[in-house]
């Protein structure tokens, strides 16, 4: 029967080292050693090295005025983090597995100074086989951690970045420099004596009018001939369905017709029910020896055409169990630029937050990563729909996906980590390539490029059910241009990003003209309230908001309005306050107008998702609708009453 074990309830050490310098010492703990830069130090798992450090005093709070450039040498520094596994776990003649599902970026594991294999990623979950370095007792394990890459920013070549590491956090124009390392999820021992189920797949349809649920599963066990596999769907632990079937048939696919199953809503359009699935390895005796759980819901997707869209265009009208819905809500970047440390009350607070303003979609953007299961299982909870795209991303000077054998290779593997590890939930509608990708002649990418079409082929053979877009934005144009109004070239695009001058003017026009069948990134930006901006100021001055102000100029000065004040005012500022109360009123003004403008002229626009939902940086000025502290700012209160009214009139 197998054993897990959660590593986190553990009581980890972390030190800091010269690197390569690790590799000379011998004692048995090496965080004990006196030749370690930073000696041993508490460190929660899953966590960031730079939150370890901040809680034991020995780097500041890089929220802080400009704290984070006094962070970075971290990033040249080898980190280990290092727990002793306790006796009582060990059981001779067992395998011991030890399952990493997120290292960020890499390094080596070793047990007993022993290496156990090296590791290279972000993305992707690991596997390590312990057993032939594994001790009676007294047994000491470490996960070291490199030097992470230079550089892998918002500006660059996205045709030259090939390591796959998360982006956004080596600074983005709504974050700060903090580049991540460390162990940002679980970390568990399974001990197994062979006898398993190794993975465990399934995705779901459903035929509304009949109310019939569809099920596929497949798996890979490996077990006994008399073992025997069991298949159980319940729903509040009544069952609906179980079937037993030999090992090979999981490994062949089963596909389980339910009837009179209870359909699966997004957010304001009915209920979330909720099943559970499980997929139990027995014995002839009917032991049960391992089994996996996966949580599912039936829904129905089908993309349509919009009303009047140009004959050859896109389907964007998403059509949930034969309902057309429009879909509206906002783009998901991580809550922390350290990741690692955020808590499922993080999450809650977020995620409910966005149910409760009437949001049903999160664009999970593609320069961050696949968000924790916690994330998927609240969405499911929420109704609220994931549009999740691969973690590729543009970077300014070029922004074309590498397209050489090694990079599809390995791609490729992300992408059906990513599906495996994920296509379970009923929230998931789709697949995108990345975000922003483009040809050189600035056209979204297409399934022509190379690791385009390798994602699409992937997505059409392990995730047939849910779309695949090539990137976000897609279609004949990335940008709306009000140049091209009328040209039908207007399918998904992104953009505008920040209202110039009178709202009532040229921001009303441009979107009373609006001829797009979908908009995945709209934005107007806004000041944070003033008491983050005070918090955060450290020893900079708050006043004026300005780029010439470093504490304004710490993340990007795109999102400054002091012109656009003084312009409206014919004056400066009198006070931080009186900036920042403008500054919000007027992002609620101008998000009002775009918002109302596209679900007004459904079902001939399919939706609006704004850039961007909540900042991770306490940023002077983004176009977030939710402050730092998770709480939503005027704007995201003025939109929940556009959202939540079925009835919103065109402009």
């Amino acid at each position: 029967m197998k054993k897990q074990y959660n590593l986190s309830k553990l009581h980890w050490k972390l030190s800091g080292w010269i690197p390569e310098y690790w590799r000379l010492n011998q004692t048995a703990e090496i965080g004990t050693s006196p030749d370690a830069e930073i000696p041993a130090i508490p460190a929660h798992v899953p966590g960031s090295v730079q939150h370890a450090l901040l809680e034991a005093g020995i780097i500041p709070d890089w929220n802080v005025g400009l704290n984070f450039r006094e962070c970075e040498w971290v990033e040249n520094r080898h980190w280990i983090y290092e727990v002793a596994i306790p006796d009582e776990w060990i059981e001779p003649g067992k395998t011991f597995l030890l399952k990493c599902l997120g290292l960020d970026f890499a390094g080596e594991v070793i047990l007993n100074g022993k290496l156990v294999s090296d590791f290279c990623g972000s993305f992707i979950p690991y596997c390590f086989n312990l057993t032939p370095h594994l001790q009676e007792k007294g047994n000491i394990l470490r996960i070291v951690f490199a030097t992470p890459p230079r550089w892998l920013g918002q500006f660059g070549y996205t045709s030259k970045m090939k390591e796959w590491k998360v982006r956004f956090n080596y600074t983005w124009d709504w974050t700060a420099r903090l580049v991540q390392i460390g162990i940002w999820d679980d970390v568990i021992l399974e001990v197994t004596d062979g006898r398993e189920i190794k993975d465990f797949r399934c995705f779901t349809d459903a035929d509304p009018v009949t109310a019939t649920g569809i099920i596929q599963m497949n798996g890979l066990v490996s077990a006994r001939k008399s073992d025997m596999i069991r298949l159980t769907l319940t729903k509040n632990e009544r069952i609906i369905r179980t079937e037993e079937v030999p090992p090979e048939h999981i490994r062949q696919g089963v596909i389980w017709k339910v009837s009179s199953i209870e359909l699966w809503w997004p957010n304001m359009e009915g209920k979330q029910p909720l099943y559970t699935l499980s997929c139990t390895l027995v014995n002839k005796e009917g032991l049960e020896l391992d089994q996996i759980d996966r949580r599912i819901g039936f829904k129905h997707v089908r993309w349509v055409p919009c009303e009047d869209a140009p004959e050859n265009a896109d389907p964007w009208i998403c059509e949930v169990n034969g309902r057309p819905i429009f879909l509206q809500g906002v783009n998901w970047t991580p809550i922390r630029t350290n990741f690692a440390d955020v808590t499922i009350e993080d999450y809650c607070k977020r995620l409910e937050l966005y149910r409760d303003l009437g949001c049903n979609v999160l664009r999970v953007w593609g320069g961050a990563v696949l968000e924790k299961e916690c994330f998927y299982d609240l969405c499911d909870e929420l109704g609220i729909l994931v549009w999740q795209e691969f973690p590729l991303s543009s970077s300014g000077i070029d922004n074309l996906p590498p397209d050489d054998e090694k990079t599809i290779r390995e791609m490729s593997e992300i992408a059906k980590s990513y599906i495996a590890r994920r296509q379970h939930h009923v929230s998931l509608l789709l697949w995108s390539g990345g975000n922003e990708l483009m040809y050189l002649d600035g056209k979204p990418v297409d399934i022509s490029h190379p690791l385009i079409k390798c994602f699409h082929d992937i997505v059409k053979n392990e995730d047939p059910t849910r779309r695949f877009l090539p990137t976000s934005a897609s279609g004949p144009s990335e940008w709306g241009s009000p140049e091209n109004f009328g040209k039908g070239i207007h399918w998904d695009v992104h953009g505008p990003w920040k209202a110039v001058g009178n709202l009532e003017g040229e921001w009303s026009d441009y979107w009373k003209n609006d001829d797009a069948l979908f908009r995945s990134e709209v934005g107007a930006p806004s000041a944070s309230p003033t008491k983050i901006i005070c918090n955060s100021a450290g020893k900079l001055p708050v006043m004026p908001a300005t780029p010439e102000n470093p504490l304004w100029r710490r993340t990007s000065t795109w999102w400054i309005e002091w012109h656009e004040f003084v312009a409206e005012k014919g004056r400066e500022p009198e006070s931080l306050d009186e900036y920042v109360a403008w500054s919000q009123e007027r992002q609620k003004k101008a998000l009002t107008i775009a918002v109302k403008a596209c679900k007004g002229r459904f079902p001939r626009c399919g939706g609006i998702i704004l850039w961007m939902g909540h900042d991770c940086f306490p940023c002077t000025a983004n176009t977030a609708i939710v402050d730092f502290e998770g709480n939503p700012k005027p704007a995201a209160l003025e939109l929940k009453e556009i959202w939540r009214n079925p009835h919103t009139k065109p402009l």
